[in-house]
């Protein structure tokens, strides 16, 4: 593929300038040409049909069947067939057998989770809980989405209290299984997994697994989101917000080398690693009409003194980001349930909202539906960094995507937190844009022949 050189003249950049409420004469993307503003991506009619089908009564069902095994402490009974990890466990995987089909595997994954004191004692069985919807034309492309089955009471290491977990995080397994149902009757053009894992109380075990074994194979996932507390949306204090879930994610890359580290100290990039990117997307094409939320990006890679089964994917530098809801009550996480001067402790279903988790069932399948049925992210973005000159030179490798149909690239000033313009360059894998690369943050993004855009990718230095 060849090269696009793109200029723009003073009064096509003046009328964009305009049109982003930017004040004439200042020097935001310079005066060289800011292209069209970047605007989010509606859903087509297929997703607006899942999103139909996304039913609160289905995920109550899901959350009060999973709180009904009394607890679902990693370390409790394998073989109980009512109480127990072992009985929930069981219970996934024939839910979610029934809408396994020729497209869509579900396997549990199992391994022997040696002593890790103190929350792992002894060696113990953890098994994780997957169903694969394999992609259509990019099957090698993976996209994954959690929630973990296990629970806890106050004691982190007693496993034969009562530990219901219906928020933390039964709610979010019941994303992930309502999802895999809706889905198994569909066919993506990439792979999504659809899993509830174990073993995340005791140290994120169940989910470091699945990471290290898709990392060992060369599996190439493009996003991982865990649901961890998505259940309710009412504040300790009474307060409601349920139009909202929150996004973190992580600026810094958890798996950054010292090389990168350089190259970032050097020309920025702190809020532009591949989960900020994600971040950005889940806004584009979640955050409208048609799932009635807005997701707030906390820009951390989790809360303090807290942790999820996203942390594991960065680690093998997967692009990765959780959910939780905008504000959390702490009498329902980690408490055993009992009454104290009139006030109920205990992770309940009676705290839950469920019309709430499925709005962030919604949000969850916009996103995972358009990432699987657009291109991937782009590989290989470089940006000329030779010579000196006001231009910027970028670079890619071509997607393989049989639907592919060309590249924006996009840009944005250093301190706006999303991406303002873009101009489209079509079926190249070379540009070069009249904007100084001195002056602003650029990335490249893919469109399919249907519009759907994939996620951007920032470019690295290449001289």
């Amino acid at each position: 593929m060849g090269t696009r050189r793109t200029f723009l003249s003073a009064s096509i950049a003046a009328a964009a300038v305009a049109s982003a409420g930017i004040p004439a004469g200042a020097e935001q993307l310079g005066d060289r040409g800011p292209g069209k503003p970047v605007k989010p991506q509606p859903p087509d009619a297929e997703l607006k049909q899942i999103l139909r089908e996304i039913d609160h009564r289905r995920i109550e069902a899901i959350v009060r069947k999973l709180a009904s095994f009394g607890t679902r402490h990693t370390l409790s009974s394998q073989d109980d067939p009512v109480r127990g990890i072992g009985a929930s466990r069981d219970w996934i995987f024939a839910e979610m057998s029934k809408w396994a089909n020729e497209n869509m595997k579900v396997e549990l994954q199992s391994y022997i989770q040696q002593p890790a004191p103190p929350r792992i004692p002894e060696a113990v069985r953890i098994t994780n809980v997957m169903a694969t919807l394999r992609g259509s034309t990019s099957p090698d492309r993976i996209y994954v989405v959690s929630g973990h089955y296990d629970s806890r009471c106050t004691d982190a290491n007693d496993f034969t209290k009562d530990a219901p977990g219906a928020n933390d995080d039964a709610s979010g397994v019941a994303v992930s299984m309502e999802l895999a149902r809706i889905m198994s009757k569909r066919r993506p053009e990439a792979t999504i997994v659809f899993a509830a894992v174990a073993g995340e109380e005791q140290g994120l075990h169940g989910a470091r697994h699945m990471a290290t074994q898709y990392k060992a194979a060369g599996a190439d996932i493009q996003a991982m989101f865990t649901n961890d507390i998505i259940g309710s949306s009412t504040a300790d204090d009474g307060t409601r917000d349920p139009r909202t879930v929150r996004l973190f994610a992580e600026g810094v890359p958890t798996a950054e080398t010292p090389a990168e580290a350089n190259t970032r100290r050097s020309v920025g990039g702190e809020n532009d690693s591949s989960s900020r990117q994600l971040s950005r997307f889940v806004r584009s094409v979640a955050v409208n009409d048609a799932t009635g939320m807005n997701v707030r990006v906390i820009y951390r890679r989790d809360r303090y003194l807290r942790g999820g089964d996203h942390i594991p994917f960065l680690e093998q530098a997967y692009p990765a980001a959780r959910f939780t809801e905008p504000n959390e009550n702490y009498a329902h996480q980690h408490q055993d349930v009992r009454v104290e001067n009139g006030v109920q402790f205990g992770d309940l279903p009676e705290f839950c909202d469920f019309p709430y988790i499925a709005r962030v069932a919604k949000v969850n399948a916009a996103t995972l539906w358009s990432l699987a049925n657009g291109p991937g992210t782009p590989k290989g973005v470089r940006i000329n960094t030779s010579r000196l000159t006001n231009e910027t030179d970028l670079l890619w490798q071509r997607g393989t995507e049989p639907d592919l149909a060309g590249y924006e690239v996009v840009w944005r000033e250093t301190t706006a937190n999303d991406w303002t313009h873009y101009i489209d360059v079509g079926d190249v894998t070379k540009a070069v844009i009249d904007l100084s690369k001195d002056n602003v943050f650029f990335g490249v993004r893919a469109y399919d022949k249907a519009g759907h855009r994939s996620p951007v990718a920032f470019p690295t230095p290449q001289s």
